[in-house]
């Protein structure tokens, strides 16, 4: 590895079928890892009371946004509750390049892409639930799902875990305190290696 690479940022990529605490695990991480930053995120919709572009999201106009589709400015990206969202590829890069480690919570295809774009500085890690039994029962408990939403989300749980053997690093969200020591230390070891 040459000079330039050691003191490139690295790119932490979790990515999980929704239900499986991914988000809840990122936040004990970087509590514990204070060298990641949390990647912003592209979006059109619109800026609510109190965020700040750059900070909560980089907000974009539908027509900026398609630009940078049709160009091939986005990492991945996708359409849900009416609005667009993605991960800027310019921002992304500029962060590696910067020496910045970001973590970035992307599903399964975008984070097969980002670790096309960036083999050697990135590190994806799949969160798994115990069992599709228990991801049922942590969605339904959540309450917010109908009978159609809760099948949804089942169904695209399924194919996001025959993903699973293409990361670097898989974990079972079994016992919350003993998932994000064993994703902080696999995570740890990433960005000290050089």
């Amino acid at each position: 590895m040459t000079e330039e690479q050691k003191q490139q940022g690295k790119l932490v990529v979790f990515s999980a079928p929704s239900g499986t605490g991914k988000s809840t695990i990122a936040r004990h991480v970087m509590r514990k890892l204070p060298e990641l930053q949390f990647s912003v995120s592209a979006t059109t919709r619109s800026m609510r009371p109190g965020e700040v572009d750059g900070v909560n999201y980089h907000f974009l106009s539908s027509e900026a946004f398609d630009g940078l589709v049709r160009s091939g400015g986005f990492i991945e990206h996708e359409f849900f509750f009416g609005n667009h969202y993605g991960t800027l590829l310019e921002k992304t890069s500029e962060a590696v390049r910067d020496g910045r480690h970001l973590l970035l919570d992307l599903d399964v295809k975008g984070a097969l892409n980002l670790k096309k774009l960036f083999p050697a500085n990135s590190l994806l890690v799949f969160i798994r639930p115990p069992s599709m039994e228990v991801l049922k029962e942590r969605l339904q408990g959540r309450g917010s799902e109908d009978e159609a939403g809760l099948k949804l989300r089942l169904e695209r749980a399924a194919l996001e875990l025959e993903y699973a053997d293409r990361f670097d690093v898989v974990f079972v969200n079994d016992l919350l305190d003993e998932t994000v020591e064993a994703v902080t230390d696999a995570i740890r070891s990433f960005l000290s290696n050089k």
